[in-house]
């Protein structure tokens, strides 16, 4: 009942910061603009075969996905970080947990209103940005609640680690770093299939060990699996070797298990420094 209340107090505080407006203005810009994109797209490819359509298509789509997954980054990391720093530092934290109330609860309210929060604003923009590439090319991801399950895996992850931040540093600081780390893992990933394509396998690693030690670069690659037809990869398979936004292979079960595990433990980290801290 406790985590239910908090969670609930957190979704109101999140719709009351400026972020929440700040992300409402991107995103209408950027499916605005992708409208735009999509539709000269249709009319510049339509001398063209079927397949060089949809792979150009999927790759635009891929390209604006990111783009949503970037807003989505910013939004959940600049509010998780104040949501439970910020509590901290005002003295809301203090008096609230004066009362009989564990401090696991109060993170654990925290962390699943953020997560109904994001994971709402991604599947939303998501199906949005889907049906207006449905309207304006005719294409259809092959997978779609595949991959708007896991770009809003990503933004849970991101999020958990913003929380652990916020329990360290100040809230900026904690937005800055879960920010600048998602990016960087995203940077290392595109490294890796360069390394891929060029058969090198010790730059390869480079993506590898990125996405085992943060696994939104993982679960975005996932996604973009999800969001492609299928036939593209036997139609046009040079396409794909080091390619930033196309991805040839979808998720392992293991892999998600992993997502699972290290979510769990970040958050359990987090719940163990949120305990240990001095109010």
């Amino acid at each position: 009942m406790i985590i239910l209340t908090v969670a609930a107090l957190t979704l109101q505080e999140a719709a009351r910061r400026k972020v929440l407006r700040s992300l409402a203005v991107l995103t209408v810009l950027l499916l605005s603009l992708s409208a735009w994109g999509f539709w000269r797209i249709n009319a510049e490819f339509d001398g063209l075969t079927t397949g060089e359509s949809t792979i150009a298509t999927a790759a635009v789509l891929n390209l604006v996905m990111f783009g949503l997954s970037l807003i989505a980054a910013l939004g959940t990391a600049f509010l998780a970080g104040p949501t439970l720093a910020g509590d901290i530092e005002s003295g809301t934290a203090l008096s609230m947990l004066a009362r009989p109330v564990h401090r696991a609860s109060v993170l654990a309210g925290k962390w699943l209103g953020l997560v109904t929060f994001g994971g709402g604003f991604v599947l939303l923009a998501g199906l949005t940005q889907l049906l207006i590439v449905r309207t304006t090319t005719g294409y259809w991801p092959p997978r779609p609640a595949t991959g708007l399950a896991l770009l809003a895996a990503q933004t849970i992850v991101l999020l958990t680690l913003g929380l652990l931040l916020s329990t360290a540093i100040s809230p900026m600081a904690s937005g800055i770093v879960a920010v600048g780390l998602f990016g960087a893992t995203w940077v290392a990933g595109v490294v890796g299939g360069v390394g891929r394509a060029l058969n090198n396998g010790s730059v390869e690693q480079v993506g590898t060990v990125s996405r085992m030690l943060l696994p939104t670069d993982g679960l975005w690659r996932g996604a973009m699996n999800a969001f492609q037809d299928p036939s593209l990869l036997f139609q046009f398979s040079e396409a794909f070797r080091g390619h930033p936004f196309l991805s040839d292979t979808p998720l392992s079960a293991g892999y998600i298990a992993w997502t699972v595990v290290w979510t769990a433990l970040v958050l359990g980290l987090a719940t163990l420094a949120f305990h240990r801290r001095d109010l």
